[in-house]
């Protein structure tokens, strides 16, 4: 049997899990996305490797105890199961600019039934196109708050106190969420991503060094995920005696990609 524990990862800076520098056709290096909500994810095996190479920072031997032995080549039967599992990390919130209004963090009921799921909390999950009352909105006639985006509007057709979807450890305000359709959240999704174009000057002038031009996205500082993790055994502390640390994920962190906050919740000792 089981032990369920979750992680919560909360964005410091652009995060790009994905296809590194010149992998994809077009030298345009996307993050992985979900196959039905096409929104970002990180694999869980991204997930454990971030944590096994951090336990084996400060605790050598002990990686191989909670994450599985490696294979040992020219050896037989090296490999063992890991204790700790972890799957794929979704989206909870993603922050979104809408000009001329506050930034406000959006999701979808899918989103959100997964995040039930793991956390195992008992809210009722809401309906699209739902927001808080204090939702700074554009009133628009009798009918209602308008979000005003750069490819479109949405109108907000329901009331509700989302906090109880807030995770622990996030400092996200609640009254700047906002719950859109499942056909929605893709689109606004690559409206949120951060983008940026990189090159490799010459070394011995500045100028840009012939074909060396990609473009890369990421998930943009304030996302908010979360992952599920599977303890075969208790006592498992990743981060000491603590429940939440910065760890890096994905790639480029040589130029800021990657920090993050990460909390542990549910039976995670």
């Amino acid at each position: 049997m089981y032990h369920k524990a979750y992680g919560i990862i909360e964005t410091l800076a652009p995060l790009h899990v994905g296809a590194s520098a010149g992998e994809e056709t077009g030298n345009l290096n996307l993050i992985f996305r979900d196959q039905f909500t096409q929104t970002g994810i990180i694999p869980g095996s991204s997930i454990r490797g971030r944590f096994r190479a951090d336990m084996r920072s400060h605790e050598v031997g002990t990686e191989r105890k909670w994450y599985g032995h490696e294979a040992v080549s020219g050896e037989e039967n090296t490999t063992t199961e890991a204790l700790v599992k972890f799957e794929y990390a979704s989206l909870v919130w993603l922050p979104v600019f809408c000009p001329g209004q506050p930034i406000v963090w959006v999701t979808c009921p899918l989103l959100l039934k997964r995040y039930k799921q793991i956390t195992q909390i008992s809210a009722t999950v809401p309906k699209p196109y739902t927001a808080p009352k204090a939702l700074q909105g554009r009133q628009v006639g009798t009918n209602g708050k308008v979000l005003f985006f750069n490819l479109g509007f949405i109108e907000i057709e329901h009331e509700e106190d989302l906090s109880a979807w807030i995770p622990t450890g996030s400092n996200l305000n609640p009254d700047n969420l906002v719950v859109v359709g499942n056909n929605d959240i893709a689109i606004l999704h690559d409206m949120a991503l951060y983008r940026q174009s990189r090159v490799k000057l010459s070394d011995t002038e500045k100028k840009v060094d012939g074909g060396a031009f990609f473009n890369v996205e990421a998930l943009p500082e304030g996302s908010v995920l979360v992952f599920p993790v599977a303890l075969k055994e208790a006592g498992w502390k990743p981060f000491g005696n603590d429940a939440s640390d910065e760890l890096y994920f994905g790639g480029l962190e040589s130029i800021g990609f990657g920090r993050t906050q990460v909390t542990l919740g549910g039976a995670y000792q």
